[in-house]
């Protein structure tokens, strides 16, 4: 591939990881807008032991040309050059936009979780069409995932405490979300009550290694996630895949459901931060929500011809 096939490859993750660090957005519909969602979960699927064995194999061996030549055989075979650069877009992006969503939480968290109340209710009217609630089995499974995420986001805030083990729980279930189509990662860290840690610790660490400062805290709790990513994409995500092969519109169902009951995260936020309900506060707040619903809308009209 030329340089400016991975300048491509680079702007369209940096479009995932920005999408991927708003509550209500999917990096998955990112990746289907921009023709490489077959390629990612391609590549995903192939990150099994087998390979990975293989390429360290061929890694351990790379002082003799051989070796280096079946590396790259390897590499090239689990499209790990892909990965590498789609994940390098991601990450630089989700970076940024948590420095500029922390700022915005910190100054303004009202308006800003009225934006993503916006965000995450019309993406649930959306996604209203993927949902089977025709039927008792459908109903009951809609009321499950709904009850699971209103009940969940209750007891996170108040409850849970603010653990690594939360932390690692988080990033395995949250990076199952951000590589499907419609269902937002970040969503899922707000209704686990980690999403502003997490962007708070993302915060922390561009400053520290900016300004200088205490490394080890902020990096110890993003490796933690990471950690937790990486093994959610390796175990959680194919049960996901499964599941969508093998009963698609009940998976969706609970799917969509938990998205409504997640609501409840960003509604206690809203209600919190807003002291008096004046006129021009509620105005604010009405305005965020509208346009976050309406940006959704928006992303939903253009990828209306976009198989899911």
């Amino acid at each position: 591939m030329a340089a400016r096939d991975w300048l491509a490859v680079y702007l369209k993750g940096f479009a995932m990881g920005t999408a991927d660090a708003i509550p209500g957005v999917s990096g998955g519909t990112i990746a289907l807008i921009a023709g490489i969602y077959d390629r990612l979960v391609t590549a995903i699927a192939g990150l099994d032991v087998e390979g990975g064995l293989a390429l360290l194999g061929a890694l351990l061996g790379s002082h003799e040309a051989q070796g280096r030549r079946e590396a790259v055989d390897r590499f090239v075979e689990l499209d790990l050059h892909f990965l590498a650069v789609l994940g390098i877009g991601i990450v630089t992006a989700a970076v940024t936009a948590a420095n500029v969503i922390h700022l915005a939480v910190g100054s303004y968290p009202g308006p800003t979780y009225a934006f993503f109340f916006g965000l995450i209710a019309a993406s649930v009217v959306v996604l209203r069409v993927a949902m089977a609630i025709d039927t008792p089995r459908g109903i009951a499974i809609a009321v499950t995932g709904f009850t699971v995420a209103w009940v969940l986001t209750g007891v996170t805030s108040t409850s849970i405490g603010d653990g690594l083990g939360l932390v690692f729980l988080s990033g395995a279930v949250a990076i199952c979300a951000m590589i499907l189509p419609g269902i937002s990662g970040s969503l899922i860290l707000l209704a686990l009550g980690q999403y502003e840690r997490i962007v708070g610790t993302v915060r922390e660490l561009t400053t520290a290694l900016v300004g200088g400062g205490d490394l080890l805290g902020p990096a110890t709790v993003l490796a933690v996630f990471a950690l937790g990513a990486g093994l959610g994409v390796l175990a959680f995500a194919r049960v996901v895949a499964w599941a969508l092969e093998t009963d698609r519109s009940a998976t969706l169902t609970f799917l969509v459901a938990l998205m409504a009951g997640a609501l409840r995260a960003p509604g206690s936020e809203i209600i919190a931060a807003t002291e008096t309900w004046t006129p021009g506060a509620t105005a604010a707040l009405l305005g965020m929500g509208i346009l976050g619903g309406g940006l959704v809308l928006v992303l939903d009209r253009v990828t209306a011809g976009v198989e899911y």
